[in-house]
This record gives C-alpha cells, structure tokens and sequence, in this order.
C-alpha cells in the first residue's frame, strides 16, 4: 500500500534532482548546441461519448426488519429457558417457561365461580317463570313481579362476569408459556431461571430479530440531494422511472452481497441533528449473511449519465488553477486544456467542460509535455467503452465517493507514479546535461 512517506520522498528526490539539473547546467559558461527537436512519443484516447450508469455510493448500516422485545406479560418465577442464546428460532417456539401453578389454582377458582353464577341464573330464571302466570291472575304483587325480574337479570350480568374471570385466568395461565412470535436470531437471556419476573420496564427477558428481508439505512446530506436535483434538470443525469433505484450492498470485505433490493422508505423531513435524509432499503436474506448491526457500503443503481466523456485518471493532471489534461491539436502538437471532473468512473473521470467528442487526450506520456511540443500519437482505446451495450451504455459503474479509503489509496498510487517518471525525466535531463557541460569543459 502506498503511503504519505512513499511520496515524500519521492517529492524531495525530485526537487533534489531539479537542483542538481539546475546546478549543473548553470556551471558552463556557454550552452551547448542545440539538436533539432524530436517528436515526444505519447499515448493518447480519442474521446467517444457514451450512455454511461452512475452508482451513488454512500455508507449504511443493516437493521432487523422486525425486531420484537419479549417480555413477561404476567408476574411469576422464570421456571426454565427453553431456548439456546443466540441460535435461530422459529414462529411459536417456546422460549421461557414461567412457573404455571398459581395461574391454574386462579383459573380453577375462576370455573367454580362460573358455576356458581350459573346456578344462580338458573333459580332466578325459574322463579321468574312461576310469577308470571301469578302475576296475570293479580294472584300476586307487582312488586313480586319485578323483583323477579330483576334478580333473573342480575343473575345474567353475575354469569357474563364470571365467565370475563375465567377468560382472564386462561390468558394469565398462557402468558406463563412465552413463544416467539416471529421467526429470526434469539439474543441473549436478561433473566435467569429462577427471577421474579414483572411487567413493564424491568420485564424485559430478550429479542428476536428476523433477518430474512433485512433493512440497509443510509443517509444523503443535503448538498448531495440538491446536487442530484440539479444535475437531473440539467440533463447531466438521468433517473429511473419512479425512481426506482435498485440498491446493491457491499461487506466489509469488499464482497458483493448476492441478493439485491429495492428502496422502501425515504424520510420526507431532513433530520435537524445531521443534516441529513434517512432512506432505508429492504434487501432478500434468505441465508442470514447479513446480520443487524453490519456497516456496509450501500450502491445505489439506476441512474444514468447520457453522452458522458471519460477520461483516464492519469491523463489528469492537477495545476494551481484547477484540473487539466494534454491534448493533441490538428497540427500534432500538444495542447494544454482546462478541465472540470466530476465522479470517478472504475479507473477513469468523468468529465463535465472541457472536452467533446474526437478530442485526442494523452494519457502516457504527460510529464515530457510542454505547450507546443510535437507529438508522435500511438492512440489507444477506452476501456469504458469495451463495455458497452448495444445501446451504448457501460457496465455498471463503482463510483466512489471522495475521501473514502479506495480513493485515497487510488491517488496515492497515481501521484507516486507521476513522481517516478518526472525523476526518470529529470535524471535523463541531468545526465544530459553534464554531458554537455563536459564537452564545454573539454573545449576549454
């Protein structure tokens, strides 16, 4: 891996070798003849527009897409753990067993007051029945009559709420016996057998996550959902219909994950602490490679860049006023042009001013230019465009976002490299030199 002390030093090699040059063409006391001037032997790629993806690279981080507390619903001792911490259970696996007893003494208690009630009901119904007929002949009060009537209705009421107890009693006996109700990784116990256990806050006995789907979150700033808003109404960019943007997902190891997914959640408002949007893909997990928690790199496809110009990484050379390239004019000569880059395109730019389509851009060969220096052109070919579909369009493209850690180590690498060859061209111009200054020296 290139690192920062690689380039130092190939930095103070090249001013030590520029002074040394300098020194030493100094030293004559007139210069030497000068040859003819040859042609600089360069590379160059003609530019060729083509319809290219963009992939909008962002950082995330997985989460269960139900992810569901257990807790003790009544009060009672844990009896036993009947799960294993950390393994995967099933929908309706029983996972904590809570001691049953007391709860079956409640709903055994519950059934005898039913009976009672209904016994009760029965004797206010019959006595009812008797005074009617009574109550037609005037053989008894109308007091009578409604007092009938009215311990038939309370002995009703009294049933309906014995059989209330004893449907509370079954649901306080099940609570006992806890069963997962989905299907994912169990975490670990907060109990162990043998606790008191209570609703509420301090009920909390563990969680199971399901897995399969799985939700990558990620967020976009506001800058990059503005920039994206104008480059579509320019016309830079291109989004799916609906925007419906498939998303790809990226490990730690920079392995694929196989299973792609769709967007399914935006947030409508921008987050006041951060700054930011938060979207949430869901993904298929069917094997549980992924588990919550995971940071990977989310890539979000779809979006296209009609008409792009790539160029090489190396063909770009950076200057105090900006980016620039090398270009071969009409007359064969070399031709500085400003550019402005934008995204990076596996190994090349895009390019947003600067060049069009038939520009003739040097790729090897840059550090021996100069503005008007002729050139001898060995042209090559674009490797985005050995890509292309029958439509013109590249593969998909890994775009990364500046300052990541690939980015980094790719500009390392690409300025150790341009270093290396401006010491080969200085050190072919010092000995050059101190030829000519000994031939000055030996005239004299």
């Amino acid at each position: 891996m290139v690192t920062f002390s690689q380039v130092s030093v190939l930095a103070r090699m090249l001013v030590a070798a520029g002074l040394t040059g300098l020194c030493l063409f100094g030293c004559g006391r007139q210069e030497p003849p000068t040859a003819a001037a040859k042609a600089v032997e360069v590379s160059a790629q003609r530019i060729a527009l083509a319809d290219t993806p963009v992939v909008f690279q962002f950082v995330g981080q997985t989460e269960s897409s139900r992810q569901v507390e257990i807790r003790a619903r009544v009060e009672g001792f844990l009896e036993k753990i009947a799960y294993q911490e950390g393994a995967q259970v099933q929908e309706g696996q029983v996972l904590f067993q809570m001691d049953s007893k007391p709860f079956e003494a409640a709903l055994q208690q519950a059934r005898g007051e039913l009976a009672l009630q209904q016994a009760r009901l029965e004797t206010a119904v019959a006595n009812l029945r008797r005074i009617k007929p009574l109550a037609a002949r005037n053989a008894v009060s109308r007091k009578d009559l409604d007092d009938a009537s009215g311990n038939e209705k309370a002995a009703r009421a009294a049933v309906l709420a014995a059989q209330g107890a004893v449907r509370g009693a079954e649901l306080n006996l099940g609570y006992t016996t806890i069963h997962s109700p989905v299907t994912g990784l169990a975490s670990k116990t907060e109990q162990q057998e043998g606790s008191f256990l209570t609703p509420g806050p301090e009920g909390l006995l563990t969680y199971v996550a399901q897995l399969d789907p799985i939700w990558v979150s990620f967020s976009i700033s506001e800058n990059e959902l503005l920039s994206y808003r104008s480059q579509e109404q320019k016309g830079i960019l291109q989004f799916p219909p609906r925007k419906d943007f498939e998303v790809e997902v990226v490990l730690a190891d920079g392995s694929v994950f196989p299973h792609r997914g769709r967007i399914s959640f935006a947030e409508p408002s921008l987050s006041t602490e951060t700054g930011t949007f938060l979207v949430r893909a869901e993904l298929a997990n069917p094997d549980g490679l992924l588990r919550p928690g995971q940071f990977v790199r989310v890539r979000v496809l779809g979006a296209l860049q009609p008409q792009a110009v790539l160029v090489p990484q190396r063909a770009v050379m950076e200057g105090a006023k900006g980016a620039f390239v090398w270009v071969v004019n009409a007359e064969q000569k070399a031709e500085l042009r400003a550019v402005e880059v934008g995204r990076w395109y596996q190994d090349q730019w895009f390019v947003d001013k600067g060049l069009k389509a038939g520009d003739l851009v040097v790729v090897d060969g840059v550090m021996k230019l100069r503005p008007g220096v002729a050139v001898q052109v060995a042209e090559t070919h674009s490797g985005g465009a050995d890509g292309a579909t029958e439509n013109g369009s590249s593969a998909p493209a890994q775009t990364e976002q500046p300052g990541g850690e690939a980015d980094e180590q790719a500009q390392l690498e690409e300025r150790l490299r341009r270093l290396e060859s401006l010491v080969q061209d200085l050190a072919g111009e010092q000995n050059a030199t101190s030829r000519a200054a000994g031939q000055l020296e030996g005239q004299r």
